[in-house]
């Protein structure tokens, strides 16, 4: 790889990216540039190229965390620099690894040192390293919760902090965030993205001339780097100039009322949570117009920086989109572009307006329509499920010969069709609404990545033992070290207060808390599940489990089967979006071949074991336990289960048969699973809830007769 970076004045296109950066770096206090968009769009490559552009700093010589000669900071680890001398150099681009430990960004106490020689021995981190440049993070969203935590409240802040075992630490830690993801690959929870300052959606261009450009431009620059920057020289340093003259006119741009109304009224209209949005709204359009080279802001100040700052702060759940309307923006911008009216004026106005009649608006509080709702029927807009009987079949176990099921769509039930490879399919249905559902976890205590479902040893959590360290000491389990070390001390010849402590003393903290799993769904999607129209219902369900698996930060897949055979709908992902879309998409119709659906369940989970080992699996099959294709359909599904059983796979079985008749055949793929078998009602957190006040109250119940 070239040592030359590519010009940033040569990528084609991307005009929404280039000005967020650009702003960014006019103004830092802006608070960074999340940049969203598909594989191969040149993200990466942008932002290396925007670190070129920023002017060079002085620094005091030797210090370690590029303290500003002008302006020192006081608390900084190497000590004071009065009089020291002072060198230039280029801003830094800091670029942060996805697999990097939290001592790696902050930095790391030798805690042995610190308790056995009164030495504070520290070592700086990424952040210390990023102080005055640019800390650049490449799919942010594949990095632990935790470690973004981090480095968002280091950004907002403008200083990190070390603490071990009370040994303390700080050190400034100012710099140009921007960060990378494809939303493909997992999205940051909202509290997250409302921490970047700016965020840009980017795509390829679909033009076919501006892609033959972009690659005509790679080539020569891979065939010629320094030939290649040379062209773009003059335009390198163009911009460079332009960024230090908007620095410099950034502290003369004064932000007006009317601006300033503008802004908090679109974030009031879009209903954003907080006032950060505000803030930074106010901070990019001064950038902006300092960026122009004026001293006012004005209204498409305003305007652009409602694009760049609100569209990311308006999800609201994570299978929301990022997006801002347009012409509400527009309505807005000019409701509120005049001078301010006094309230005198204003309540005069509203008086002589003409009153209308009574129970015209409903606001007026006037008689309302007393019409049905709009969800149109139970309390909480879902379909019946109950009611329908289960389909006869032609073995007393459930399973049904080979040939077509005698299924025909009820009433309003759209038409059945058929599909490339002749299998009858309906067409999809709309989700039921999601709501919170029973917590399942995985057994025993895991080594997985930190999240919130099921046990494990992680770097959070509460304190269960101690232990040896394992490599550098981290975590200091005091009164285990002191433990270690009480009983040698005579023979050590201790003569004062001070332990006296060898390397073998020292112990580590073991903590549990919580990590994420693999859910992988086996979902149901043959003819038996439509007819009945229960697929709204389920997909409801799953749609629900889906939001679970969000907030405890695990991934999923998916698997469907119907027909013939089971297809693997959604390979293991941590963007449960994808997932949601692939659901609402998904056909009905056909047999039920349940044990094709298990055997390519548990070909996924094999190959997932080896890519990440410590990640353990949560199979949720979704189905009512019929099975068709053959005679021995059931019994084959059945075998199927028992490979999970066999590897102690934690599974859940969400039974969805309905009816006043039931075969129970869910339950029984449950007990060969070795599985917990919910219903669609009880799958609801408030209906487990329900259940066990109901259960505690007949308890009490037979006790007081008993009495």
């Amino acid at each position: 790889m070239s040592d030359v970076r590519y010009p940033f004045t040569a990528i084609v296109g991307m005009a929404d990216l280039r000005l967020g950066l650009l702003l960014n770096a006019v103004s830092p206090a802006v608070g960074g540039v999340l940049v969203r968009g598909e594989k191969g769009t040149a993200k990466s490559t942008m932002v290396r190229a925007l670190a070129g552009l920023l002017p060079s700093i002085a620094a005091v010589d030797g210090c370690r965390f590029a303290c500003d000669p002008a302006a020192p900071d006081p608390q900084c680890p190497d000590g004071a620099h009065d009089g020291a001398d002072e060198s230039h150099r280029p801003a830094r681009l800091v670029e942060l690894p996805v697999g990097v430990s939290e001592d790696r960004i902050v930095g790391s106490l030798d805690l042995e040192r610190a308790l056995a020689e009164g030495v504070k021995a520290y070592e700086p981190g990424l952040l210390a390293r990023a102080h005055r440049g640019v800390l650049y993070i490449d799919e942010v969203n594949l990095l632990q919760d935790h470690v973004v935590d981090l480095l968002l409240d280091a950004a907002a802040m403008g200083r990190s902090y070390v603490e071990r075992e009370g040994v303390s630490v700080r050190h400034a830690a100012r710099f140009l965030l921007v960060g990378t993801m494809n939303p493909e690959e997992g999205e940051l929870r909202p509290q997250l993205l409302d921490r970047f300052g700016l965020t840009v959606e980017i795509a390829a261009t679909r033009e076919p001339t501006e892609r033959a450009e972009v690659v005509r431009r790679r080539l020569a620059y891979d065939a010629d780097p320094a030939g290649f920057a040379g062209r773009f020289a003059e335009d390198e340093r163009a911009l460079a100039g332009r960024i230090t003259a908007a620095r410099e006119l950034l502290p003369s741009v004064v932000l007006t009322d009317v601006a300033l109304r503008q802004i908090t009224a679109v974030c009031a209209a879009f209903e954003v949570d907080g006032l950060r949005a505000d803030i930074v709204m106010a901070r990019t359009a001064v950038a902006l117009a300092a960026w122009a080279g004026r001293t006012e802001v004005l209204e498409e100040d305003v305007r652009k920086a409602a694009q760049l700052a609100l569209p990311h702060r308006r999800r609201r759940n994570p299978f929301d989109a990022p997006g801002l309307d347009e012409e509400q923006l527009d309505r807005t911008l000019e409701e509120h572009a005049g001078p301010e009216e006094p309230e005198e004026s204003a309540a005069e106005e509203s008086a002589a307006e003409e009153p209308k009649p009574e129970g015209e608006d409903p606001r007026d509080g006037g008689p309302e329509d007393d019409g049905p709702g709009p969800d149109g029927g139970g309390p909480d807009g879902g379909p019946d499920n109950g009611g329908g009987a289960p389909a006869p079949s032609d073995a007393p176990d459930g399973s049904a010969a080979a040939g077509p099921e005698p299924e025909a769509p009820a009433a309003g039930e759209p038409v059945p069709r058929q599909n490339r490879g002749g299998t009858p399919e309906s067409a999809p249905v709309a989700a039921g609404e999601p709501y919170r559902t029973r917590l399942f976890k995985v057994e025993g205590t895991g080594k997985g990545a930190q999240g919130r479902r099921s046990p494990a040893e992680t770097d959070g959590g509460h304190t269960i033992r101690a232990r040896r360290p394992q490599g550098r000491l981290a975590r200091l389990h005091l009164s285990a070290t002191l433990r270690a070390a009480a009983p040698h001390q005579v023979a050590r010849g201790r003569d004062s207060r001070a332990l006296v402590l060898h390397k073998d003393d020292f112990r580590e903290q073991v903590r549990q808390g919580r990590e994420s799993n693999l859910v992988l769904f086996v979902v149901d999607a043959s003819g038996s599940m439509a007819a009945r129209q229960r697929m709204t219902a389920v997909k409801g369900a799953v749609l629900s489990l889906l939001m679970d698996a969000y907030q405890r930060r695990d991934k999923i897949g998916m698997i469907t089967f119907r027909g013939a055979t089971a297809e693997l709908a959604l390979p293991p992902t941590s963007s449960v979006e994808v997932g949601a879309a692939r659901l609402e998409s998904l056909p009905t119709g056909g047999r039920t071949p349940l044990a094709a659906g298990l055997l390519r369940a548990h070909e996924v989970l094999r190959v997932e074991r080896m890519r990440d080992p410590h990640r353990r699996p949560l199979l949720v099959v979704v189905t009512d336990g019929r099975a068709t294709g053959s005679r021995d359909a059931v019994a084959r599904s059945q075998r199927a289960a028992e490979l999970f059983t066999a590897q102690g796979v934690a599974s859940v079985v969400l039974d969805c048969e309905s009816g006043p008749v039931r075969l129970g055949l869910a339950r029984t793929l449950a007990a060969r699973l070795g599985a917990t078998a919910v219903t669609l009602d009880e799958l609801r957190a408030e209906g487990v809830a329900s259940l066990v006040r109901d259960n505690r109250a007949h308890r009490a119940t037979a006790t007081r007769k008993a009495a």
